[in-house]
């Protein structure tokens, strides 16, 4: 037999198949994309049609938190693999970005400053091609909307490890804004710095983001200098400026501020998620899994609470948040916040809603919208 193992022209036959096989599999992937990139804009002739009759129907709601959550799950039904659903799911989302823009630019108000994890949340609600705009505080998010200087905000509401958010739940009892939609974010901390770990001698962030890391910090971080700043936005800020420092804070801060991340993801509790609310002043239509948020205030009496929760009770109706806050306009007065699966179109809550105002000194709806997608609670 031949020895061909010194024989070089024998052995390039096989690269060259190889190498062969490579390149007509790269001429298929061009051919794809130039059939999505004809699909893509032929979706899009469809969205600017949709865009002018709206606008001939006299309808200023070119964002529908309904029809969005329609298409993500049928997407979701038809996506066989081998791609994530996820990843279906987050290039869905900067197509509809993109459609928003055709049909009428949005400008989305947020809690800022830029890369703080209220814009993480508007980013990954409503993509890269609608108009951001940060604010101060949470009730300039209100009022930005209510005055309609903005086609919706995004605010907390409640956090897994904090708890609920005092200034959401306040100004909802100051304004008329409606709830339009939910996002769940999972909170991930990530270690920015512009040079490597070991000459990291100051670390900025909030000081809740720091208690989130303890166990981290302790272990990897314990000789390191932890100061504490008013936002992990001003920390990126300042570690993006300094030698030798570092920030915790979120991966669109280190894009943001030219930060590059050593370790990611280093809260302690990886059940750390946020809960989001997309504000806005027109609600949506039913989808069949959707939740209704309110706030009510009941008589001193006894049992008057315990009337409120039977009455949904008594017609089946699942209770999934209830909390407290005091009232800003009377001593001693508390509000309660309460959300319910259901829309309040539908006849069950109609009923109960209907009931309930027997009970109430005070009973407003903020809002009924889609319930989160358990696919954008487990995104990473």
């Amino acid at each position: 037999m031949a020895d061909v193992s010194h024989n070089p022209e024998a052995n390039s036959q096989p690269m060259k198949a190889l190498e062969m096989r490579l390149e007509e599999l790269r001429r298929g992937i061009d051919d794809v994309d130039a059939r999505l990139i004809d699909l893509l804009n032929a979706r899009a002739r469809i969205v600017v049609e949709i865009g002018q009759l709206k606008r001939q129907m006299g309808s200023q709601q070119f964002y529908s938190p309904d029809r969005e959550q329609a298409v993500l799950r049928n997407v979701a039904r038809l996506n066989t693999g081998p791609l994530h659903e996820r990843t279906i799911i987050a290039v869905y989302r900067e197509l509809m970005s993109g459609s928003f823009a055709l049909e009428k630019p949005l400008k989305i108000v947020y809690l800022g400053p830029d890369g703080s994890f209220s814009h993480v949340a508007a980013r990954r609600h409503f993509g890269s091609s609608v108009e951001y705009v940060p604010v101060r505080d949470i009730a300039g998010v209100f009022d930005w909307i209510e005055r309609e200087n903005g086609d919706y905000g995004v605010v907390p509401i409640e956090n897994t490890t904090g708890g609920g958010i005092t200034d959401t739940l306040k100004s909802f009892l100051t304004t008329t804004i409606t709830v339009c939609a939910e996002l769940a974010l999972p909170v991930h901390h990530h270690l920015l710095s512009t040079g490597p770990i070991g000459q990291v001698r100051r670390i900025y962030s909030k000081p809740q983001v720091f208690d989130q890391c303890r166990t981290w910090l302790s272990h990897n971080m314990p000789e390191a200098e932890l100061i504490e700043m008013p936002s992990t936005t001003a920390a990126a800020q300042r570690a993006a400026k300094e030698p030798g420092s570092a920030a915790i804070a979120s991966e669109l801060a280190a894009e943001i501020y030219g930060l590059q991340t050593v370790f990611a993801a280093i809260e302690d509790s990886s059940q750390n998620v946020t809960r989001f609310l997309i504000i806005g002043r027109e609600g949506p239509r039913p989808t069949g899994n959707d939740k209704t948020s309110m706030l009510f205030s009941v008589e001193h009496k006894h049992g008057a609470l315990v009337d409120v929760l039977e009455v949904l009770s008594r017609r089946n109706i699942n209770l999934t948040k209830i909390e407290s806050h005091p009232s800003p306009f009377k001593k001693w007065e508390y509000y309660f916040f309460v959300d319910i699966e259901g829309h309040q179109t539908d006849g069950t809550v109609q009923a109960a809603l209907q009931e309930l105002r027997q009970h109430c000194s005070r009973l407003e709806i903020l809002g009924s919208y889609p319930r989160a997608v358990s696919h954008e609670a487990a995104a990473t």
